[in-house]
């Protein structure tokens, strides 16, 4: 689900609610956040994911850009889904003001498009390295155009050999 909160704007600056749990609550999501993470990439084509913890730990996530933009991209893991392994990607920057509801059952990442990106999120479950678990960002099963080649992609160690979604361990199932 991708969000816009309202920016309010004068010649002072802006102010903006960028969580309300009302107006979650309305769209169905109902989410309990316990946690906020902040990170930086100073480069152009950082790519961070795809990511996932499994239960008891399974993460929702609510995402914004707060400095530069970012191509947020989340693929639905649940076996037995009608949209499983199927991607979406949005452009969050600081100046759409766009938020993306990543809820759990679904692997998460994201490349930046322009230096000195921020993304801030919220998540639903504390950070577990004992459940993290990642998907292939190049799997070509999901056929995710990260608008880089991959000789000019940043990734971690880990993020590099994360197994393709069919090598995956089940983690969730459609209900």
């Amino acid at each position: 689900m991708v969000i816009t909160p309202v920016k309010h704007g004068d010649r002072r600056g802006f102010f903006s609610e960028v969580f309300r749990r009302d107006i979650l609550e309305n769209h169905g999501v109902e989410a309990s956040f316990v946690q906020d993470n902040h990170a930086f990439s100073a480069a152009v084509g950082v790519l961070r994911g795809l990511h996932y913890q499994l239960e008891p730990s399974a993460q929702g996530k609510l995402v914004r850009c707060c400095h530069g933009a970012i191509l947020d991209v989340a693929v639905d893991i649940r076996r037995g889904s009608p949209t499983y392994g199927r991607h979406v990607s949005v452009v969050l920057s600081a100046d759409n003001w766009r938020q993306v509801w990543v809820p759990p059952g679904f692997a998460h990442g994201y490349v930046t498009l322009e230096p000195n990106s921020e993304v801030l999120y919220k998540a639903t479950a504390y950070y577990d390295p004992d459940r993290e678990r990642g998907i292939a960002w190049d799997d070509p099963a999901l056929g995710i155009d990260w608008r880089f080649p991959a000789a000019q992609l940043t990734l971690s160690a880990r993020d590099r050999n994360n197994p393709r979604l069919a090598d995956a361990e089940p983690a969730f199932v459609y209900e």
